[in-house]
């Protein structure tokens, strides 16, 4: 059994694709080959063996569910193993005793399968799950409408069709370009090929976190006198020892000192004040000194 799921080719060949109307047909003929007997006797049993001879035998309507959703999309070959996948377990939970043929009770099964595949394996970006099922109904539907019209449906016609709004089949179809994803070294513009796509990308501002900083730094400033500003001034922004910084205004070096250090106690005790943001405050300072 897990040979012929990898080698699907080689067990069945690729010169048809059959459409959506085969899978009625071959609901009808299945039914007649004893089916329901075979299924009696696994559903009984549960013998692999037989769960092999009753796969095997309906591969043919997987095989005819998966070429009605055929796509350059997915790879036929992919489609018809999650067909596949679909049948096992459609045999696995079928039981006879409910009235229904295997195949009416299959093919909702198998092509659920199919579309958990497309929902879940072919989106670049994934929108809420609600929008991808609906966007993939109406890719099936525009399909069905494209092949009777011979030219693509309105979204009116679509709305129509599945029973649904304009809005919803417009937000359905806006949610299907997120299948695809675009690389970023493409061209920012179809006629553009020297400008790629992340070259417009934004950058981050520093700019707006220098005028926070800026505001807030007046903040913690106004309470200092002028001289304990032109310390911070000069320790901070000229980078001045404090001997240094005591000859620019005149004064000693321990004088700098007992400066400096009032000027950053009155500032620790205005960022300490509730609801002020003391990091944002210490930022502000360094910034505001080398202002």
């Amino acid at each position: 059994m897990a040979h012929e799921l990898r080698t699907p080719t080689e067990r069945f060949g690729r010169s048809e694709r059959p459409g959506p109307d085969r899978p009625r047909r071959y609901a009808t003929s299945l039914h007649n080959r004893g089916s329901v007997a075979l299924f009696r006797r696994f559903r009984a049993t549960r013998d692999p063996a037989l769960r092999h001879q009753i796969v095997t035998r309906h591969l043919p309507l997987a095989r005819s569910i998966a070429g009605s959703f055929d796509t350059s999309r997915v790879p036929f070959d992919d489609l018809l193993q999650v067909a596949s996948i679909g049948l096992i377990k459609a045999v696995d939970r079928y039981d006879s005793a409910h009235g229904t043929t295997f195949a009416t009770y299959a093919v909702p099964t198998i092509r659920g399968e199919i579309l958990r595949h497309f929902r879940d394996h072919t989106w670049g970006v994934r929108p809420p799950r609600e929008l991808q099922e609906r966007a993939l109904e109406l890719m099936k539907a525009s399909e069905e409408m494209r092949a009777e019209a011979g030219r693509a449906p309105s979204p009116a016609e679509l709305a129509e069709r599945v029973g649904t709004s304009v809005e919803d089949v417009l937000d359905a179809l806006f949610a299907s370009q997120a299948r695809d994803g675009s690389p970023i070294e493409r061209p920012a513009e179809d006629h553009d090929e020297t400008v790629p796509q992340h070259a417009s990308f934004g950058v981050e501002d520093s700019g707006y976190d220098r005028v926070d900083n800026a505001v807030t730094a007046q903040r913690l400033m106004r309470d200092l006198t002028a001289l304990e500003q032109r310390v911070l001034h000069l320790r901070f922004h000229h980078d001045l020892t404090q001997a240094e910084a005591g000859l620019a205004i005149g004064c000693s070096q321990m004088q700098v000192s007992r400066l400096q250090r009032r000027a950053l106690d009155k500032l620790t005790q205005i960022a300490n004040e509730p609801g002020f943001d003391a990091e944002r405050g210490r930022h502000a300072l360094v910034e505001s000194a080398a202002a």
